[in-house]
């Protein structure tokens, strides 16, 4: 299935005066004025006759979890921390082991605690859950005690009808039950109040959810991005439509309202970009939103006041800020970055006399999942068992590696690594084959050089790789004029991709300038693109490998739909063991690529 890209990082800003709060507090972001004395009550809500006024309902958020029970490798399972002098340092996060063991301790002395997600909670996941189809993960998020989450993209990437059993629970309709017990399904519900059935017009999960305690109600309404189709392979939204945001969630604030719950929550996959990458930036240094930009900020700002707050994710960036609604007023708008690195934690003020959060007394703050605390013992039991079910899969080796070999940057070396195999696989298939590009989303990690287990250092296993391609993706055969080429570099940068450019992988051969500094598709500096050091002949054929993504025009790249004289191959994970496999052994290790293949102007 097809991945959702990430995100282009728009340039760090640098922030004078920002001090950085402790690792515990992280980023925090109150609204500023404060409320009557007592306001935040007794914590049992409870001063042995009745309740206060005011109850502090604590809300737990994380997002893009993408099945990484096991803490992530690499700059994956890291967050940047900024430091009160203005330096910053990295710090190991992660897993779902530790992430229990971090919300069950929040938790306590807070009776009035709910846990929600932003979607994407599976997908795109490592071997651990995605051999499994995910139930490894379902089943964690219920020992998680989450209580709710909204769908994101990747919980489409198998369709509707897998996306309704991992909510409902029952074997998998080919492979059967992975143990001696019936799978049961989700113990939380999924939120998909934008996402329609064709023929009914009716969502196909529920679009909210009304947490109750003690007389206090908070609805939750979930949506996913209304640009899924565009993420997704075909078949994983056939039958499907994805409604407006903001017209979805005004629509159902105003059908809570008229149920009498006006303490709303928005559970949103879709994100921003904040000027900083560091998980406690100060969003709000400048004035309320200043720091951040994409997106989630015209979805902010148009969603109706009666909404409280604003749960997000999709960019898997980190933030806490807060953003005027329609009325002017400050709303608090936070998203946990991915993989169980963070968790954000969020008090709202329930005023018992109006059913409605005080929003002036809204805070925030992102906490690190930090990896020095206790494993929670239900969780690593968990992944255990799950180990051992994959284990004679994963543990197989299918190459080796002289170093790590990065996921991150314009130009990646794992990205590049991955389009030469599938431009390799392609002359197998075709001794025509001029190139293979790669969607730079498709590419979930990168190998890490460290062993992970007992396969010894260099050693890339089957599980390692199926974490860097999850997908299944097929690697697919095209033929396109020098002109549609072209077109496809420059649509890197244009159209859908012009506020966040989607910067595909070249395979070796293919070179090119891209110049950050200049508009839209004028960043493709046409004369620059060369193919074996020979300029692009605009009416010649070439032979051009991409993923089955790809090749349906997913991620904005509608002249890749545009193909001829296809020719479909093996799924892009064995295209790329076949390669390392032939070109790199224990004693001669291959070398990561430079990554140079494009030269970036800025």
């Amino acid at each position: 299935m097809p991945a959702t890209s990430q995100p282009y990082r728009p340039r760090r800003r640098r922030v004078a005066g920002l001090l950085a709060a402790a690792a515990s507090l992280a980023t925090a972001g109150a609204l500023a004025a404060a409320l009557p004395a007592g306001a935040h009550g007794n914590p049992s809500g409870d001063y042995g006759h009745k309740p206060s006024r005011y109850q502090d309902v604590q809300l737990l958020s994380f997002n893009d979890l993408h099945g990484n029970l096991e803490p992530p490798s690499g700059s994956s399972g890291r967050v940047t921390e900024l430091q009160a002098d203005g330096t910053t340092k990295t710090i190991d996060a992660g897993g779902v082991e530790y992430l229990a063991t971090h919300l069950r301790e929040a938790r306590k002395g807070n009776p009035y605690s709910i846990t929600a997600a932003g979607g994407d909670m599976v997908g795109a996941s490592p071997l651990i859950s995605g051999l499994f189809h995910d139930e490894p993960t379902i089943e964690a998020l219920n020992k998680l005690d989450l209580d709710v989450t909204s769908v994101g993209n990747h919980e489409f990437d198998e369709g509707a009808k897998e996306l309704a059993r991992l909510q409902n629970g029952g074997c998998h309709p080919t492979e059967g039950c992975y143990t001696d017990k019936k799978f049961k399904g989700a113990d939380f519900p999924y939120l998909a109040a934008n996402v329609l059935d064709e023929k009914t017009k009716k969502p196909i999960l529920k679009p909210y959810w009304v947490w109750k305690k003690n007389g206090v109600k908070v609805g939750f309404i979930g949506v996913t991005l209304e640009g899924t189709p565009g993420i997704v392979s075909a078949d994983g939204v056939k039958g499907l439509q994805f409604k407006d945001e903001v017209e979805t969630i005004n629509k159902y604030a105003k059908e809570l309202q008229k149920q009498g719950v006006k303490s709303i929550v928005a559970l949103i996959h879709e994100g921003g970009f904040p000027a900083s990458a560091s998980y406690n930036y100060d969003c709000d240094a400048g004035g309320a939103g200043s720091g951040i930009s994409g997106p989630i900020v015209d979805i902010a700002k148009n969603v109706t006041p009666a909404v409280d707050a604003l749960v997000t994710g999709h960019t898997h960036n980190a933030y806490v800020c807060t953003i005027n609604d329609p009325s002017g007023k400050p709303r608090m708008v936070t998203s946990a970055a991915s993989f169980g690195r963070l968790y954000t934690d969020t008090t709202l003020t329930y005023d018992r006399w109006t059913g409605d959060i005080a929003r002036t007394a809204v805070k925030s703050a992102n906490h690190v999942v930090t990896r020095t605390v206790p494993k929670a013992a239900d969780m690593t039991a968990l992944i255990s068992k799950w180990n051992t079910l994959a284990a004679p899969i994963g543990n197989r080796a299918i190459g080796y590696i002289s170093a790590d070999v990065n996921s991150t940057g314009t130009e990646s070396p794992m990205g590049d690594l991955i389009a030469d195999a599938q431009f390799a696989y392609g002359k197998e298939l075709d001794p025509e084959t001029d190139l293979a590009l790669m969607n730079p989303g498709g590419v979930r990690a990168g190998l890490t050089y460290a062993a992970k287990g007992a396969e010894g250092d260099g050693v890339v296993t089957y599980a390692e790789g199926f974490t860097v391609q999850p997908f299944a993706n097929t690697v697919n055969l095209q033929n396109f004029t020098g002109a549609q080429l072209v077109q496809v570099l420059k649509e890197q940068v244009s159209g859908t991709n012009a506020a966040a450019p989607k910067v595909l992988q070249p395979s070796s051969g293919l070179t090119y300038t891209l110049d950050l500094t200049k508009t839209g598709a004028d960043r493709v500096v046409t004369d620059s693109i060369r193919l074996n050091g020979a300029a692009i002949d605009p009416a010649a054929t070439y032979r051009v490998a991409t993923n089955s993504f790809l090749a349906g025009g997913g991620d904005g790249f509608p002249t890749l739909g545009q193909g001829t004289g296809d020719l479909v191959g093996t799924d892009d994970l064995s295209a790329l063991a076949q390669y390392l496999t032939a070109h790199s052994s224990a004693a001669s290790p291959l070398t990561p690529p430079a990554a140079n293949r494009i030269t970036v102007v800025q």
